[in-house]
């Protein structure tokens, strides 16, 4: 969330940030409302001053024995106003706070202007795309040839667009995701977190899905819970509310887990094999910093990620995301994508952001700094380390072999007992 001191004094900041994001949202309405609030609000002091002279003059009248009757009446008066001033206020502060949470994070102003995906800037690469000598194949067949995924069956028990691992598929997304984590925790020092997979409305309001996406999230509407669409949700929420020792800063949790998102208004884009799921495994990064610090653990982050795909073997490029494709909450964002031989395109398996304060204010995460003892907004960090389902097509396709196996890169072979290959049966 923006500060409203913020969009007060600097509007047209906000505005041409709203217009980088193609973000439609009426900001003199919002500014006309709060200046509709802070009216109200003054003529409740004022009238809440003026009651306690009153009464201080009813209690000298009554002490010398003279008649308070007329006072008596007009404070019933302003009591009756009173209370209809802090009915009116209090709406107010409904609807300002309804709007402020509507308002997309401002762009670092490093981040490239326009629109995706012409505007995206790829600012550098790692390893090259691999060139066979025999035309590649799709990570759809590879898990048929070698039995690794059973699309079918997923689609009898839960509909189009989940996945079922099955045999050594599952085997090899297990390992995937301990290889991640002993990597983050043992090498990059991260704390591994196993949180809920269900979170309420205040956690994803914190984080930035809720309110503006909540038809993308799947609700069990009896206890309005939320199945979490990224780990970011519960591990950056762990520490709502609370205001941390600037000793601990930074700090730095990973997890684990399932993803779900319904993925409103996606259907057709990009929806064969893993490429686009509703339910999918992930290894998360997320971090607390202080706000001087926080562009360079951004860059920090993004490395920690980079070394998961290059531990892999898998080539990728650095992608820094343009103002119309940030995500909500996101004041910069990197994405790193992988390469895809069997389609030759390249597929985003980790987008790593800066939410500077954005995520903080929401979700009232702060410190005390050491030196002044002020208390200031965290900024808040994350990144995919890295998601699970097109870093699964990346490592098949990139590693595979004419004969239908996949050679398994070293990093990954103590994962599985020492196998150096998935082969056909």
């Amino acid at each position: 969330m923006i500060d409203l001191k913020f969009i007060r004094e600097n509007p047209d900041k906000v505005k041409q940030a709203l217009k980088n994001r193609n973000a439609s949202f009426d900001l003199d309405g919002l500014l006309r409302l709060e200046e509709e609030f802070r009216g109200k609000a003054k003529e409740m002091d004022d009238l809440r001053c003026k009651k306690n002279q009153a009464s201080e003059e009813v209690g000298r009248l009554k002490r010398s024995g003279q008649n308070a009757d007329r006072l008596l009446e007009e404070l019933r008066k302003e009591s009756e106003r009173e209370k209809e001033l802090t009915d009116q206020v209090g709406a107010l502060q409904v609807r300002l706070q309804q709007q402020l949470l509507l308002i997309p994070n401002i762009p670092h102003e490093s981040v490239p202007a326009g629109k995706p995906p012409e505007a995206n800037k790829v600012l550098r690469g790692w390893g090259e795309p691999r060139r066979f000598d025999f035309k590649p194949r799709t990570h759809l067949e590879l898990c048929e040839l070698l039995e690794l995924i059973d699309f079918a069956r997923a689609a009898k028990i839960s509909g189009s667009h989940f996945v079922l691992f099955t045999g050594m598929g599952a085997r090899l997304e297990r390992a995937l995701i301990q290889f991640m984590l002993d990597l983050h925790t043992q090498e990059h020092r991260y704390l591994e977190i196993s949180p809920p997979l269900l979170v309420n409305r205040a956690a994803m309001t914190g984080t930035g899905q809720l309110p503006k996406f909540e038809e993308d999230m799947y609700r069990l509407k009896d206890d309005d819970l939320f199945l979490i669409p990224t780990a970011e949700v519960p591990v950056t929420n762990l520490r709502a509310g609370e205001t941390l020792d600037p000793n601990e800063l930074p700090v730095c949790y990973t997890a684990a887990t399932p993803c779900f998102r319904r993925e409103a208004g996606s259907y057709g884009k990009e929806t064969k094999g893993l490429t686009r799921v509703h339910q999918f495994d992930k290894v998360e990064l997320v971090k607390l910093v202080t706000p001087e610090s926080s562009y360079e653990e951004l860059e920090k982050l993004l490395a920690n990620a980079e070394t998961v795909l290059q531990k892999l073997e898998l080539p990728y490029r650095v992608v820094s995301l343009c103002t119309g494709d940030l995500g909500f909450s996101s004041a910069k964002t990197y994405d790193l994508e992988a390469h895809s031989a069997g389609t030759n395109g390249w597929l985003e398996v980790s987008s790593c952001s800066n939410f500077e304060d954005f995520q903080a204010r929401r979700a009232n995460i702060r410190y005390k700094e050491a030196a002044t003892q002020k208390v200031r907004f965290v900024h808040t960090l994350n990144g995919s380390g890295v998601a699970l389902a097109r870093t699964f097509i990346a490592l098949l396709e990139t590693h595979q072999n004419a004969d239908g196996s996949v050679t398994l890169p070293p990093a990954l072979r103590p994962y599985l007992n020492g196998l150096e290959r998935l082969t056909p049966r």
